[in-house]
């Protein structure tokens, strides 16, 4: 699902005021109304009065989650079974605000990235055509050849943004990012920051005492990469039956060596939280680096684009230019 880092930084607040409060000593409840009662908090009063009312009503507090609707992800209603069972409720809310804290400096982060590229094209779209119209002064034609461009530009950005929300099907998000995965180093970067997800989610929900099979499905959803959750699918029943995640890792062809290799070894030394920390950092890292690379290259690539254009239709219009005057020459 796509969020924007505002979201996620009200939801990681959300959770690290909750954590201070349940930590402090108040009740689950105590500090649901502390929190309903703060100012600033006006999108999280309806949710949390409804968490409220089912707590009153005797649920516990992951039934009362799962019992509100899609306010509360699957992922965070994990961990609060797992805290629930394991006495560590607080300790939950703690990771879950870290958690979505990270998030929304890697999202913030990505859009760093991408300012730049994205205010090149458009310069390129509006100097393109500049030179017909400093030459006709034809500002109508100028606006029609801009519009053409920037219209169905932002059309297909708003569609993929729409599309790519999870309410909106694994199969439309799985074409989202296969065509993403055309484009060099945004693919790269895709696949990295993914893994980079779900080894932070796992983490965290194995930190928490999740079972390992939920703990994967949870990780590969929080991932928000349909590959991702393809190739995990099938693990879930073989982990139930007993077989390792790094026995199956080793068989798979998607996830990298060093992936593979690092958290076998966590698995086996017993320090897995240790080394899904590592693998979260080196990812997160790997796929900020392609990023870069592509934030560096596309610019590269429409300049190269706008002198070209600009070459060809200066050659054309003089080339135009002479022949009418050749033309006038022959009378």
């Amino acid at each position: 699902m796509v969020v924007t880092p505002r979201q996620l930084e009200q939801r990681a607040e959300f959770y690290r005021q909750l954590a201070t409060l349940t930590e402090a000593g108040l009740s689950l409840l105590q500090g649901l109304e502390s929190l309903g009662r703060g100012r600033g908090r006006q999108v999280y009063q309806a949710p949390i009065g409804r968490l409220i009312d089912r707590l009153e009503a005797g649920e516990t507090f992951s039934e009362a989650s799962a019992s509100i609707g899609g306010w509360m992800p699957p992922f965070d209603r994990a961990l609060f079974q797992a805290g629930e069972r394991s006495g560590r409720l607080d300790t939950c809310f703690a990771t879950l605000a870290e958690f979505y804290r990270q998030r929304a400096e890697a999202v913030r982060s990505v859009i760093r990235q991408l300012t730049y590229p994205l205010f090149v094209v458009h310069a390129a779209i509006l100097l393109a055509p500049f030179p017909q119209w400093f030459l006709t002064g034809d500002g109508g034609r100028y606006l029609q050849k801009v519009l053409t461009i920037l219209v169905p530009l932002y059309v297909i950005l708003f569609l993929g943004y729409y599309l790519a929300q999870g309410r909106h099907g694994f199969a439309m998000r799985s074409v989202l990012e296969r065509m993403v995965n055309l484009i060099p180093f945004a693919g790269r970067a895709q696949k990295s920051l993914g893994i980079a997800r779900l080894t932070l989610s796992l983490e965290a929900l194995l930190a928490a005492g999740t079972h390992m099979a939920r703990a994967w499905q949870h990780a590969a959803d929080a991932s928000g990469s349909p590959a991702i959750q393809r190739e995990v699918g099938p693990y879930i029943a073989q982990i139930e039956a007993g077989r390792t995640p790094g026995e199956l890792l080793e068989g798979s062809r998607f996830f990298p060596d060093v992936f593979v290799s690092l958290y076998s070894s966590g698995e086996v030394s017993g320090r897995l939280d240790e080394n899904l920390k590592r693998l979260q950092r080196h990812y997160q890292d790997e796929g900020f680096a392609k990023l870069r690379l592509f934030s560096s290259w596309l610019p590269k690539l429409i300049y190269f684009g706008i002198v070209a254009y600009l070459a060809i239709y200066i050659l054309r219009f003089y080339g135009a230019y002479f022949d009418r005057i050749n033309n006038l020459s022959d009378f």
